[in-house]
């Protein structure tokens, strides 16, 4: 009887054992986002930490920004292909920058395994509104029609050579056959400043920063660059409803280093995917204007070279470079 009770005593102490095992956390994982803290980036990073929390354990976050996002990219490709690093792939750090650039310390196409894309931003072509009224421009027709009117009359602002507003400019002219004197500030926000101050005549900016002052009637959006409407924007068509195929959008995704094991990778996917599409997550990031956007880590890959591929050409047509 009583090496019965030893028996049971000890399975049930074995089976106490594994469960704590099975609830001890594994090492921290470190998300990487190439951008300083408070950003857009940085706060769907720190949201998505949270969500993934119960099924890959503490996320940290760590900024390392600089050079337009290379230096945190570059951590990323230069990580152990552990799964225990992995970091925020962007449009400007996966898609712009390696035509940008003189010299780049990763490859884009080959340094990184995708993990799944997160979200995708509209960008939104605003003018300052007091402006639009003087020059009686109402909409997008408006705006090419008087362009083409007045050919050296117009100036467009954005947050530096090679950013998304400058490119998506650039392309509207190329499109539209029209010319705009490009402005470029340092930043996305001394943009915003210019063009509420009646500095430049439009810029085309994310949609998350102008959207407070489109609501506050301060700015007028005349398009998208979405290829689609924006739930956002009731009634402000995508200027591909003018211009075939027009589509220029802010996104971002997760990447690993480019030798992480794809079982390693497949465990990050479905933890990450899950969280991304959780209605929890999906209503927090649509209060950032945000929409989550979950993939398989070969779409995320395929998409990622797609957009490096579109952005050669207009990179290169716009004569942007950083030596």
């Amino acid at each position: 009887m009583q090496r019965r009770h030893w028996i049971i005593a000890s399975a049930a102490m074995a089976l106490s054992c594994a469960r704590a095992l099975a609830q001890t956390p594994g090492p921290a994982i470190r998300l990487i986002v190439p951008y300083a803290a408070g950003g857009p980036i940085d706060a769907t990073a720190r949201a998505l930490a949270e969500r993934v929390r119960d099924t890959l354990g503490t996320v940290v976050i760590e900024n390392k920004s600089g050079a337009g996002g290379n230096i945190g990219a570059d951590a990323i490709a230069k990580a152990a292909p552990d799964g225990l690093t992995i970091g925020i792939a962007t449009t400007a750090t996966h898609a712009v920058n390696p035509w940008l650039y003189a010299r780049m310390p990763y490859d884009a196409g080959r340094d990184f395994a995708g993990i799944t894309q997160m979200l995708r931003v509209p960008n939104v072509l605003v003018m300052n509104t007091a402006r639009a009224a003087q020059l009686k421009i109402h909409r997008l027709a408006d705006l090419i029609a008087y362009a083409r009117a007045h050919p050296a009359g117009l100036n467009y602002g954005s947050g530096g050579n090679g950013s998304a507003g400058h490119l998506a400019g650039e392309l509207l002219k190329q499109r539209a056959g029209i010319f705009a004197l490009h402005i470029p500030y340092r930043g996305g926000h001394p943009a915003q400043l210019a063009l509420l101050a009646g500095e430049v005549d439009f810029n085309i900016d994310n949609l998350a920063t102008a959207a407070p002052n489109i609501r506050a009637g301060r700015l007028l959006a005349l398009a998208v660059t979405s290829l689609d409407a924006c739930a956002a924007l009731p009634g402000v068509p995508p200027l591909s409803a003018a211009f075939q195929g027009f589509a220029i959008d802010t996104w971002w995704g997760l990447v690993a280093p480019a030798a992480t094991p794809r079982p390693v990778i497949d465990r990050l996917n479905r933890a990450l995917v899950a969280a991304l599409d959780a209605p929890q997550t999906r209503a927090r990031f649509s209060a950032l204007l945000a929409e989550p956007v979950s993939s398989t880590p070969g779409q995320f890959d395929a998409f990622m070279a797609s957009e490096r591929a579109k952005y050669q050409e207009l990179v290169r047509a716009s004569g942007a470079r950083v030596d």
